[in-house]
């Protein structure tokens, strides 16, 4: 009877850690989940900002048609893609075409003193702070979900619960690891 004992003991213990990792393995899933929604909200944000700068930006810059083209196509490869992970190439790209936008309103002093314009840029520029923090957030968030998956003895039942390691949010190009100088 004592080795029966300790038998279900060691049993209800491990029932009891598993009911634990796989609690703690699904909030960490819907942390995940919720961080990937807040990009999307602030990609939505950025997406719908867009037009009204291109209509700004339009009467200033008549030498500059392929700037604007460039990102219309950006605008329309994010909304193209798919889930926020999937659009990330994309995101990437129109931040760059963004960019070179700002560069270019450096050479239209009436642009820059546009009240729609300034104002634009600053929504734009809070939004990709916005966008920047929420990937951070999904980043430190995936890598805790990783950790906790990969750790012994979690890594033992992980993968068996149907939990699997999440991607990280990644810069594409070396050209975006490097610092922007902007002028206003």
């Amino acid at each position: 009877m004592n080795t029966l004992n300790i038998v279900l003991l060691v049993l209800g213990l491990l029932v009891v850690y598993l009911v634990f990792l796989f609690n703690r393995l699904v909030v960490l899933r819907n942390r995940v989940k919720e961080a990937l929604s807040d990009i999307d909200v602030q990609s939505k944000r950025r997406f719908d900002l867009i037009p009204n700068l291109v209509e700004t930006v339009k009467g200033y810059m008549q030498h500059e048609k392929g700037v604007l083209e460039n990102i219309t196509k950006a605008r329309s490869a994010v909304a193209g893609t798919g889930t926020a992970l999937e659009k990330q190439a994309a995101e990437n790209q129109l931040s760059n075409t963004l960019k070179t936008l700002f560069a270019v309103s450096e050479n239209y002093p009436d642009l820059k003193a546009n009240a729609s314009f300034l104002d634009l840029q600053r929504e734009l520029a809070d939004t990709e702070d916005k966008m920047q923090a929420s990937r951070r957030f999904y980043n430190s968030v995936v890598m805790e979900l990783n950790n906790k998956i990969q750790v012994f003895p979690a890594n033992l039942f992980a993968n068996k619960l149907g939990f699997k390691e999440e991607k990280f949010f990644e810069v594409a190009a070396e050209a975006e690891r490097e610092s922007v100088k902007v002028k206003f």
